[in-house]
């Protein structure tokens, strides 16, 4: 029991957080609350299906492809629909969901509401502390854990890191710093969407594909960027490794716990924003940032 509960904790974990920090890092650099971010996930996910399934490419093949164009999407729908209205805070909450209810609706048309399953890149399964454990949950945790470090990589100790750290902590110091803020914003748009992107292909074999995919995703991601601090990464990375411990153990422990994980969170989401409406790892008030 103790064993799965790790491995599921540290797979969900891994997950949420290659979500919170690509919704982190679009907010920090932009200002943009992008209620559209899972369903780019969800996009992923169906893309290797069909690539996978329809098409009959080879699995590993299907998984670059919908990254790269689930990217490209995100990116274009940055440039023209998220953009144009991005000083306007409340036209962007429209504007994002409704995105993610296009999205939905053209996955609903397309593959109907039947439960699809996308096949995975290993199979088998092999013995952990005496927990069964399937390689591809292993593989799944080990992708993440690499992108994460990556990425971690990338904005320290990379210029556009650099780039990307010093707009989202100033805007304005960083365009009189000779940084071109509008094409930042764009490709940190283009890294938050590639994020996502990986976490539907991480999860696209562990679980069955449906159009609302998006939904419960997008519930745990608020919830962490609350509980880590909006817009921190490292609020972000511990945060989704809370709440998907917390998740796990509400699935292992409770009865008919994998109804009530979503209300787990926006619990606790409710109870910080009460208690440190700066999260873990935030700032108190927007001037200091």
């Amino acid at each position: 029991m103790i064993e799965s509960i790790i491995i599921n904790g540290l797979t969900s974990g891994g997950v949420y957080a290659l979500l919170a920090i690509g919704f982190s890092l679009i907010f920090g650099v932009a200002r943009i609350i992008n209620l559209a971010h899972t369903a780019f996930y969800m996009l992923a996910a169906y893309l290797i299906f069909t690539f996978a399934s329809f098409l009959g490419l080879n699995p590993l093949l299907s998984v670059i492809l919908s990254v790269i164009a689930v990217t490209i999407i995100g990116v274009f729908s940055y440039k023209l629909v998220i953009n144009p209205v991005r000083e306007h805070e409340t036209a962007i909450l429209i504007v994002t969901i409704a995105l993610a209810i296009i999205i939905q609706e053209v996955m609903l048309m397309a593959f109907g509401g039947h439960p699809r399953v996308v096949p995975s890149l290993v199979s088998g399964y092999t013995e952990i502390l005496g927990a069964k454990v399937a390689y591809k949950q292993l593989l799944a945790f080990g992708i993440a854990l690499i992108i994460l470090l990556c990425t971690w990589a990338l904005l320290l100790k990379t210029k556009l890191g650099i780039a990307v750290r010093s707009t989202a902590q100033d805007r304005e110091v960083a365009n009189l710093m000779g940084i071109n803020v509008a094409r930042t914003g764009m490709i940190t748009m283009g890294m938050a969407v590639a994020l996502a992107a990986i976490a539907g292909a991480l999860v696209a074999p562990l679980r069955v594909l449906e159009p609302g995919m998006w939904m419960h995703p997008l519930v745990m991601v608020l919830a962490i960027v609350v509980l880590g601090g909006l817009g921190s990464i490292k609020g972000s990375f511990v945060g989704a490794f809370i709440l998907g411990f917390a998740e796990t153990l509400v699935v292992f422990l409770v009865p008919m716990g994998a109804f009530l994980k979503g209300a787990v969170a926006l619990t606790i989401m409710l109870i910080v924003i009460l208690i440190r409406p700066e999260g873990l790892f935030g700032v108190a008030f927007e001037e200091e940032r």
